[in-house]
């Protein structure tokens, strides 16, 4: 099978070196830094560059760029697409990026499924990239209900070939809503506590805590902010409703209401426990 993977950057390339590595497919890969591109074809991580000439023999597109890049590309080249082709898209929000396409997709006659690979680093770039990022992964699919067996057939098998445990399948509302919380939420977190002035008092101070708390706020600024502002309405939802917590617990210890700050305490216990126990149920379909 012939992929060509558009964006060479941390989940790109990651997703250039896997394939490579662990299936026979002919991969060409297309970057807007001509270093990246380079890098990636000393590297073996792709074939050959993939020039807009070379689409029509691609069965399969990976878009791995920042939304507004990732419904430009597609929209621009989707003439080029051979009918019948699927082009899957890497984006971290769904809504904004599926509803267009899908409708790119039916006017040219080849198969568009959302997706959002569940794997990173606090790194970008290509540099970061590795072949093994994917290994235990859940690879998220947003499935049109016109979406043909086959196409999600071809997803599956590729995402398990290169490390992923499962799918999980969703609508784009249920991605953003959910990704809002487990993802998103954890992200603005991480920046607003590593913004305190005593942060870089931590040396001789600090544990594994601290660290984890602090590790996802070196975060890529430009993808961020793009993918925030497109969930603007779950997110912002979310970062309020953490606030209202944190004033609970703000207020139990000003107050020195023990009593209250132990049920806090035992209530977020049992939410870790009741987390910690819940079996992954990949749905199908």
């Amino acid at each position: 099978m012939n992929i060509g993977i558009v964006g060479l950057g941390l989940i790109g390339g990651s997703l250039a070196k896997a394939i490579r590595k662990y299936t026979a497919h002919t991969v060409f890969g297309q970057d807007i830094s001509p270093a990246v591109l380079e890098q990636a074809q000393s590297a073996g991580a792709i074939c050959a560059p993939l020039h807009p000439d070379m689409l029509p023999q691609c069965d399969l597109v990976i878009v791995a760029l920042y939304p507004a890049d990732t419904i430009a590309y597609i929209t621009e080249h989707a003439s080029l697409l051979k009918p019948g082709a699927v082009v899957l898209d890497c984006c971290g929000v769904k809504r904004i990026v599926c509803a267009p396409l899908q409708k790119v997709a039916a006017a040219h006659g080849f198969t568009f499924i959302g997706g959002h690979p569940m794997a990173g680093t606090e790194h970008s770039g290509f540099s970061a990239a590795k072949e093994t990022l994917f290994a235990g992964a859940s690879m998220i699919i947003t499935p049109a209900a016109s979406t043909p067996s086959s196409a999600i057939d071809l997803i599956d098998t590729l995402c398990r070939q290169i490390g992923f445990a499962y799918l999980q399948f969703s609508t784009p509302e249920e991605h953003d809503f959910l990704i809002s919380y487990t993802s998103q939420l954890a992200h603005i977190v991480s920046c607003a506590y590593v913004s305190s002035e005593n942060a870089i008092r931590f040396k001789g101070f600090s544990a594994g805590s601290f660290m984890d708390m602090t590790r996802v706020a070196r975060l890529n600024e430009a993808m961020w902010t793009e993918l925030f502002m497109a969930n603007d309405d779950y997110l912002a939802t979310e970062v309020e409703n953490l606030a209202t917590r944190l004033l609970a617990y703000s207020k139990a210890i000003r107050s020195q209401d023990s009593d209250t700050l132990f049920a806090l305490l035992k209530h977020a216990h049992a939410c870790k426990e009741l987390v910690d126990s819940k079996k992954v149920t990949p749905k199908r379909g």
